[in-house]
């Protein structure tokens, strides 16, 4: 699964937006770009984004649009300025002028002025750019659930399918017990090529060897995996751990049942369940 969302705020002639994209990743990996300026946030937006993704690929990235032309302001170097007057005083009284020193005189003189680069504090502007980050966080939810809610119901479509071919494998169990009871006396009467056995013995041989290829176990199991599936499904919290937890013990009771019954309608749904639940495994992964 994939999302993508946006946010903005803005404050006079600036304005900050945030853009998240996220993907499908085991764990939380997330990567946030500041400007550099800015990079004092870095914790402060992880916490917040951590608040909405626990595992997935995110990205965050914060630009500023800063409208305001004047990146710097002039600064009045007053320890000189004073230094100037004093001067200017000390050759009135010296010459005795009658002009009195005044800001015309030493407006213009060099160094009185300086210009400074404006600066921002980083922490004062985190209310707008928190703003911008929740809008972005609400807009990449919305497209994850509806992408959720689109995947859960392919899942619970396939969930039916897999109950379909379990429910037609448990129907077939008897006629496999017998099918599989017969080869195996045929096999051991070849065996035994007329050996001296009590029947009786023989019939027990049989029994314990078709119980060992007895799958109710298996589709029993199968049937509760299934069940807790459908109610994490339904769960409004995090389940896609869970989920892919289910689906591998799906796998594993599959491959019990095919490596007990050796029969090629057998084997041919143990094929298709495989298949379904593989293509589940790749589905959960879009869920968190």
């Amino acid at each position: 699964m994939t999302a993508f969302g946006q946010g903005a705020a803005t404050v006079g002639r600036r304005t900050w937006s945030v853009e998240i994209r996220s993907a499908n990743h085991r764990y939380l990996d997330l990567k946030i770009r500041l400007p550099q300026p800015y990079a004092v946030l870095e914790g402060a937006i992880r916490r917040e984004v951590e608040t909405e993704y626990r595992r997935g690929h995110v990205e965050v990235d914060l630009n500023l649009n800063d409208r305001d032309q004047a990146k710097t302001k002039p600064v009045v170097n007053l320890p000189l300025a004073r230094e100037y007057l004093r001067g200017l005083q000390l050759l009135r009284d010296e010459f005795s002028l009658a002009d009195r020193p005044s800001l015309e005189m030493i407006k213009d003189l060099p160094e009185l002025f300086r210009l400074e680069e404006t600066t921002t504090d980083p922490e004062d502007e985190w209310p707008q750019i928190r703003q911008a980050l929740s809008a972005a966080l609400i807009n990449t939810r919305l497209m994850r659930e509806r992408e959720g809610f689109a995947t859960k119901c392919e899942l619970i479509k396939r969930l039916a399918k897999i109950r379909r071919n379990l429910d037609q494998l448990d129907s077939e169990i008897p006629s496999i017990a017998v099918r599989r009871k017969a080869r195996l006396q045929r096999r051991l009467t070849i065996m035994l090529n007329g050996a001296d056995i009590e029947p009786t013995r023989l019939a027990q041989e049989i029994v314990i060897l078709t119980d060992k290829a007895d799958i109710s176990e298996e589709l029993a199991r199968l049937t509760s995996h299934l069940d807790q599936f459908t109610v994490f499904l339904a769960a409004h919290e995090p389940i896609g751990r869970r989920l892919d937890f289910l689906l591998q013990e799906f796998f594993r009771e599959i491959n019990t049942i095919s490596s007990k019954i050796n029969e090629a309608g057998v084997a041919q749904l143990g094929v298709e369940l495989k298949n379904e639940v593989e293509k589940m495994r790749e589905q959960v992964q879009n869920l968190e």
